[in-house]
């Protein structure tokens, strides 16, 4: 199902009906940045990756240090998730090659220049994997609420600060968070399948 959703977009990042919506979208968000708000959205971006990474290194310390099976095994499969994350996100972004829209569109206001790939959105896939890994992982509403507001907020900077297309947002959005689901099915497969085997 996520494939075929890709696929689907990847044919609309090329479509010019589709190409034409997305720059117009884009131009709508990116038009209202101001320098006060620029710091905030920034921030938000910049805040992706360490949270990403830190969480499953947190994971890993108070799972062994306390013997806490469970932690290390969600730790684990957080680590599982990013690395199948960082291969789908970086492969399909060095395989489309989708310019950055500020280097297609001078109107485009970007905060800086990046010199890789646009499509996915990297930022927004790590945003979205690492909120629905921690969603259910420890699905109550005051860890769901927060974690995906976050994920959604990221993808808009992304947007607002002028280097993404929206269609990058939400393949990242996918991306982010097929991987999750994915690695923590996994994750339950060895887990049922370990204890089939400690119980014959």
């Amino acid at each position: 199902m996520i494939c075929l959703m890709l696929a689907c977009l990847l044919l609309g990042v090329y479509n010019s009906t589709a190409q034409n919506r997305d720059i117009d979208w884009l131009r709508s968000i990116n038009k209202y940045r101001t320098t006060s708000a620029d710091h905030i959205m920034v921030g938000l971006t910049n805040s992706v990756y360490p949270i990403a990474s830190t969480i499953p290194i947190a994971q890993l310390i108070y799972g062994y240090s306390q013997h806490d099976s469970s932690t290390v095994r969600f730790a684990w499969q957080n680590v599982m998730g990013i690395g199948l994350n960082t291969v789908v996100t970086f492969g399909l972004k060095y395989a489309v090659h989708r310019h950055r829209p500020y280097s297609s569109y001078l109107d485009i206001n970007p905060y800086q220049h990046d010199t890789d790939p646009s499509f996915p959105s990297g930022h927004t896939s790590f945003a979205f994997e690492t909120a629905t890994a921690l969603t259910m992982q420890y699905p109550r509403w005051y860890i769901i609420a927060p974690a995906y507001a976050w994920a959604s907020i990221v993808a808009y900077s992304r947007m607002y600060l002028g280097m993404h297309y929206p269609t990058d947002v939400l393949a990242g959005a996918i991306i982010g968070t097929g991987s999750a689901l994915l690695s923590y099915k996994v994750n339950q497969w060895l887990h049922t399948h370990h204890k089939k085997i400690k119980s014959s």
